[in-house]
């Protein structure tokens, strides 16, 4: 941990790398905690050093468990004055296990998580890593929502108008900060460092997962990123670029149609695993063509059909993106989104909502829109004024330079991760196939990017993906199959014992079915016997 483990070490009177006994500690010293100073001297990377604001002991009932915790809420100070503290919060239980975890965030991030809920896509009926004993925390990543901007929390970008804000946020510098204040708290508070640390996050948080392996390959022994949003600067061109189609007249599908075309695909690929459950496995295989929706003579002519505009529309929105144009960070495009994509099974597009985009951008135009909206305020032009449709992602004209610079912040995309594995660590990534909001064919493309860079054979030793058929983004609303799975478990066993993962099952905590969890590309074919068992169902296309 660079910095950081070495001026800690020298304080405890230890070497950087060795491990910590294992010898029971004392109680956690919550009291001592309350006002206390975070020495600048324990965070690797520049900050004015920080605060604890306050420390309590609480009582909760956690996965039906009283889980006695300290509960510390701390600040850590920006270089510039003008930035904000990043606010973060630290659960010690009382009953600690000798490990951490760190929670990432969602969105554009502005509030804290919550340090005492599961790993995305958990499994409902698992203790939680604070019901098991660890040590967990989080941030609000360097700078705190305002509802007066926005009034979703996780979508108000109005912090990226500071620089150390941005950076905080968007290279991820907030995450190694409050990692590195976190750890200092948790040996102030047991007398003690972690043996093992863990981070999990999804969205956002799976983004920032895939940071800590990039950028600090040393700093987390075990990592879970779901459904993660790693190309952020390529996705929200190709987000704008979705926008700027769907605002033209006509162009916008509404919530009807949406479900047209999503019944229309299911009932064209559902069968082709097997079984007709609402669930495609394989959405490669997977072909339909709008146009056999087209109504007469291309006219918009009712909510049976679609029109020829609309036809286009999603159409090039499911199509791979490119722009003419380089960018620093050597993106050059976005893959996305199938047509089978949805929060509910019937509303395909809901990352770009029930109403069309519009200036200024009405809240009914859904999560897609509304991030580029910001983005293009306050990443792009840091005009809060500027209408997001007149920023054209195919051709930004002036706002090129500034488009590449951002990208080499905003695109975490070092496939290199041969220095997690030297270091021993160990990274699960899971995403839903009917993601709606980030593409699944994004974390494909980042993982055959990392098998090219180790070689499949050895990625296997340090990482598994697996792609959930029927999940959406975050088991949002009602998706097709919500999947549940102990993930943290995993990550424990293959992290300390070397117990790799093997043939792990999801099960949907609305009816408890439950189906294999392939890794891709393989994916789940029904075989015989129940439907609603994962025994039922074999792992099937190629092997990873």
């Amino acid at each position: 941990m660079g910095v950081t483990l070495t001026a800690v070490a020298a304080l405890l009177g230890t070497t950087p790398n060795a491990r910590p006994a294992t010898a029971p500690v004392d109680a956690v010293r919550c009291e001592a905690l309350a006002r206390s100073r975070i020495p600048a001297s324990v965070i690797s990377l520049p900050t004015g050093g920080g605060r604890v604001n306050a420390a309590s002991e609480v009582t909760e009932t956690i996965s039906g468990t009283s889980v006695t915790y300290c509960r510390v809420d701390a600040a850590l100070f920006p270089v510039d004055p003008s930035a904000p503290a990043i606010r973060m919060r630290v659960a010690l239980p009382l009953e600690w296990t000798r490990r951490s975890m760190m929670f990432g965030g969602g969105g554009y991030n502005g509030t804290l998580p919550d340090v005492r809920a599961n790993a995305p896509f958990g499994l409902a009926n698992a203790p939680t890593p604070l019901a098991r004993g660890y040590a967990t925390y989080g941030s609000d990543s360097g700078h705190q929502a305002d509802p007066a901007k926005h009034p979703v929390s996780s979508l108000d970008g109005s912090f990226a108008l500071n620089d150390e804000a941005l950076r905080n946020f968007s290279a991820g510098d907030a995450l190694k900060k409050t990692h590195d204040a976190a750890q200092f708290l948790i040996r102030r508070g047991y007398g003690a460092q972690a043996e093992h640390v863990y981070f999990a996050g999804g969205s956002t948080g799976g983004r920032e997962a895939l940071a800590v392996v990039q950028r600090w390959p040393r700093a987390f022994d075990g990592v879970i990123s779901a459904f993660p949003a790693w190309n952020n600067l390529a996705e929200v061109l190709y987000l704008g670029h979705a926008t700027q189609l769907l605002a033209r007249p006509g162009a916008f599908p509404g919530p009807e149609k949406q479900a047209l075309l999503y019944d229309s695909v299911i009932r064209a690929c559902d069968a082709q695993d097997g079984l007709a459950d609402g669930i495609v496995s394989n959405p490669d295989a997977c072909r339909f063509e709008p146009e056999k929706l087209r109504c007469p003579d291309g006219g918009d002519t009712g909510s049976s059909c679609l029109s020829d505009r609309q036809i286009a529309s999603v159409t090039a929105i499911s199509s791979p993106w490119k722009w003419p144009y380089k960018v620093a960070s050597g993106e050059k495009g976005y893959p996305g989104f199938p047509f089978l994509s949805g929060a509910d099974m019937r509303t395909p597009l809901l990352g770009f909502g029930t109403t069309a985009p519009a200036h200024p951008m009405p809240l009914t135009s859904g999560y897609g829109t509304q991030y580029w909206d910001q983005w293009v305020k306050y990443f792009l032009t840091r005009d809060p004024g500027h209408s997001p449709l007149a920023v054209d992602p195919e051709q930004p004209g002036k706002w090129l330079s500034r488009i590449s610079r951002l990208s080499e912040i905003q695109d975490l995309n070092d496939a290199d991760l041969r220095p997690f594995a030297r270091s021993g660590g160990k990274l699960l990534l899971i995403h839903g196939a009917a993601d709606e909001l980030v593409s699944h064919r994004s974390t494909n493309d980042y993982y055959e990017r990392v098998t090219g860079t180790s070689g499949p054979r050895e990625t296997r030793e340090f990482m598994r993906y697996y792609l959930v058929p029927g999940a959406n983004h975050a088991n949002f609303g009602n998706p097709a199959f919500a999947p549940g799975w102990d993930s943290v478990t995993a990550i424990e066993q293959w992290s300390e014992k070397q117990r790799k993962p093997v043939s792990p099952v999801a099960t949907d905590a609305r009816d408890g079915r439950t189906r294999p969890l392939c890794e891709y590309p393989r994916w789940p074919r029904y075989r015989a016997g129940n439907p609603d068992n994962a025994g039922s169902f074999v792992c099937g296309g190629n092997a990873a």
